[in-house]
């Protein structure tokens, strides 16, 4: 009977896988080398590109430092004239404020009445003055409830006066608040203190015309 030794042939073929087996783990080395290498050069590349971008961007900034500064300079100048425009808006409305309100009393007081006293204080106003009739004086009571520059607009009361010539004048008293402000309350003016005055006696007396024509000079 012929035998064959098969052992030879199973070394090779042992021998023949192992070789291939280095040789793909060779190649998987390679393969990982050649990544990890490609990565590394675009970090690289990716790096290089953005040191020369910043770099780049601080000249920028170096370049246009000078136009910045001006920048906030004039930002800091402008910020200071808008400071001095505020105060000089101020002052302009305080200064045409006491104007504006002579200029409305003149407007709101009718004909033959005049204001013989004025008086401010704490956001109020007290306003004496004559007139020939009581109807002038409700007349001007109604107009100056209608301005924007006064409110709570209340008659203290009246009494009757005579002028020279023996012209019967009635003497009154308004207090009123000034726009946005309301004048504290005084004893004993409240709705009882002007029901006394209105039911007062008329009393004779020398009329005062400080400030004002009375009638005696109109005529």
């Amino acid at each position: 009977m012929l035998q064959i030794n098969l052992l030879p042939v199973r070394e090779v073929r042992k021998r023949a896988e192992a070789r291939q087996t280095v040789m793909q783990l060779v190649l998987t080395l390679i393969l990982t080398l050649f990544g990890i290498g490609a990565v590394h050069a675009r970090l690289g590349t990716d790096m290089r590109r953005t040191e020369s971008r910043i770099h780049q961007m601080e000249k920028d900034i170096a370049r246009f430092k000078p136009q910045l500064e001006q920048v906030e300079a004039f930002k800091k100048k402008k910020s200071e004239l808008e400071k001095k425009i505020d105060v000089i808006d101020s002052l302009d409305r305080q200064r045409r404020g006491p104007v504006r309100l002579m200029a409305e009393l003149a407007d709101k007081i009718p004909q033959r009445a005049w204001l013989t006293s004025l008086e401010t204080s704490g956001g109020s106003i007290k306003l004496q003055g004559e007139s020939l009739d009581n109807e002038l004086v409700a007349l001007f009571l109604r107009d100056l409830g209608t301005s924007p520059y006064f409110q709570d607009v209340d008659l203290q009361g009246t009494k009757l006066n005579s002028a020279k010539g023996g012209l019967k004048l009635v003497h009154f008293e308004v207090r009123a608040a000034l726009a946005g402000t309301k004048p504290p309350e005084e004893p004993g003016k409240g709705k009882a203190g002007k029901a006394a005055a209105r039911g007062r006696a008329p009393a004779r007396g020398k009329a005062k015309a400080a400030g004002g024509r009375t009638p005696a000079d109109q005529g």
